[in-house]
C-alpha cells in the first residue's frame, strides 16, 4: 500500500513536472514569436527589402543618387505601414548603411492622433550628411526625428531640386511609395531605435 501511494506520488509529481515543462515551453515559443524580426533570417529580408527600395529610389529619381555620394550614412526604412482609427501609428523595420553596408537595424514607430480612418505603406530614406549627425543617431537610445530634418521634395511638389543635394542640412529625407515621392510627407515625432539581434 505504501509502495503504492509512494508510486502514485512520483507519478502526479512528474505529470505536474511535465506540465511546467510544456507550459515554459509554450511560453518560450509566444516570446520568440514577438522577437523583433532580426533573429534567423530577419536580417537578410530586411536587407533584400532595403536594396530593392534604393534601386527603385535612385532608378526612378536619379538625384538623389547625388544626396547618396555626399552622405556619411543612410538608413532605409523599405516598408512603413502607418494605420489608424482616431488614434493611429506607423511602424516599420529598417538598415542603417555606412559605405554601403549594413551596420545596423532599426525600428521605427509613431504615433499619432486626430481624425484619421484607414492605412497606408510607405518608405522612406534619411540621409546623414555630416559625421556628427550620423553619430548622434547611432549613440542615440531611441532617436527622434525632429522640425529641423530637410526633405528632398517640398510641398509645392516637383523634382529634388539642385538646392536640396548641396544643402548644409545634416538630415535629409526622401519619403517615397509605390506611386513615387511623396510631397508633403513628414517623419517628424518618428522614434528610431536600434534593433539588437
Amino acid at each position: 500500500m505504501t509502495k503504492s501511494m509512494a508510486f502514485t506520488g512520483k507519478q502526479a509529481t512528474s505529470k505536474s513536472n511535465r506540465r511546467t515543462f510544456m507550459i515554459g515551453l509554450g511560453a518560450t515559443g509566444l516570446l520568440s514569436a514577438c522577437g523583433n524580426g532580426v533573429q534567423g533570417q530577419g536580417g537578410e529580408r530586411i536587407d533584400a527589402r532595403a536594396d530593392a527600395s534604393l534601386n527603385y529610389l535612385f532608378e526612378t529619381f536619379p538625384n538623389t543618387q547625388d544626396i547618396r555620394d555626399k552622405s556619411v550614412g543612410m538608413l532605409v526604412m523599405p516598408l512603413v505601414t502607418e494605420a489608424g482609427f482616431g488614434l493611429g501609428g506607423s511602424y516599420g523595420r529598417g538598415a542603417l548603411r555606412v559605405n554601403g553596408a549594413t551596420v545596423d537595424y532599426y525600428s521605427a514607430a509613431q504615433a499619432s492622433f486626430g481624425l484619421q480612418i484607414g492605412a497606408q505603406q510607405y518608405a522612406h530614406v534619411l540621409f546623414f550628411m555630416t559625421d556628427n549627425a550620423l553619430q548622434t543617431f547611432r549613440t542615440s537610445l531611441g532617436w527622434a526625428a525632429g522640425a529641423d530634418i530637410e526633405y528632398a521634395l517640398r510641398e509645392q511638389g516637383g523634382n529634388i531640386s539642385a538646392e536640396t543635394t548641396t544643402s548644409l542640412s545634416p538630415v535629409i529625407a526622401v519619403v517615397f511609395g509605390q506611386a513615387g515621392l511623396i510631397a508633403g510627407a513628414t517623419v517628424e515625432g518618428t522614434k528610431y531605435t536600434r534593433i539588437i539581434p
